[in-house]
Order: structure tokens, then sequence, then C-alpha cells
């Protein structure tokens, strides 16, 4: 075995292990160069307290819809606060003109669809989700 083979099995085995323990995985676009990512860091990618990826581009992060039983996990994962304290906060931040919350899909698809046509985006999908076209990233505590 090559080691560019037991590297790719060992990130494959990681994103296995991702899906199983969260029952989300995180994703970006595959021409993104990030791969992995630490769950702080995705919380201020998701909370606009980090605009910039490390290229300089500006991350266009994608939630989805408040009452997505995913949305729901992946805050209390990632954000550590429950979906209404994290739309309490967006309130906050909009009322007082520092920005706006990332826009809402619908469904798996329409996060998966999203990051693949916005070089810059990131999502987070059901772990059931069929990934095509887009790029797991790895999630450190």
């Amino acid at each position: 075995m090559t080691k560019l083979m037991i590297a790719s099995s060992f990130l494959l085995l990681g994103a296995s292990v991702a899906r199983a323990q969260t029952g989300f995985v995180v994703i970006v676009n595959q021409a993104s160069k990030v791969s992995t990512l630490k769950r702080g860091d995705v919380s201020k990618l998701f909370m606009r307290r980090v605009t910039k990826w490390s290229d300089g581009q500006e991350v266009q992060p994608v939630d989805q819809v408040a009452s997505s039983p995913i949305r729901r996990v992946f805050s209390d994962s990632v954000h550590h606060m429950d979906v209404p304290r994290v739309k309490s906060y967006w309130q906050l931040v909009v009322f007082s003109g520092r920005g706006d919350p990332p826009p809402e899909r619908a469904s798996d698809d329409d996060i998966i669809q999203f990051v693949r046509t916005t070089p810059t985006a990131i999502g987070y999908v059901s772990a059931s989700a069929t990934i095509v076209d887009v790029k797991v990233v790895a999630i450190k505590q």
C-alpha cells in the first residue's frame, strides 16, 4: 500500500467516525484547500466572527433551516448553544448593524448544491446524505 493510499484510508475512516459520532458532516467546495478544522473555528465561521479563509477569500457559510433536526445537532455540537440562542445572537447582530446571519437552505441537497457552486462556501449536512462533488472536512476538537 502506498503512503497516499494509507493517508486516504485514514481520511475516509476519520470522515466515517465523524459521521457516526455527530450525525452531521461539514462540507466545503472541492476547490477549497481546507481539509481539517477545529470545532471552535467552525463555530467562528458560522457565527461570522471569522469572515475570511486563510487565503483571504470571504467565507460563505450556509445553514440548515431553523426547524431542521440537523441544525439542532450542529448548533449543540459546534456552537454549544441551542438553535433559539443562536437565532437570538443573530437578532442582536442584525439589530446593531454588525452583519447578517448565513443564508438558510431547506435540505441537505440544497446545502450540497450551494457548496458545490460556491467556491468559498462551507455548510453541513446529515451524516446519511449522499455527498457528491463537495469535500468533507474533518473536525478536530
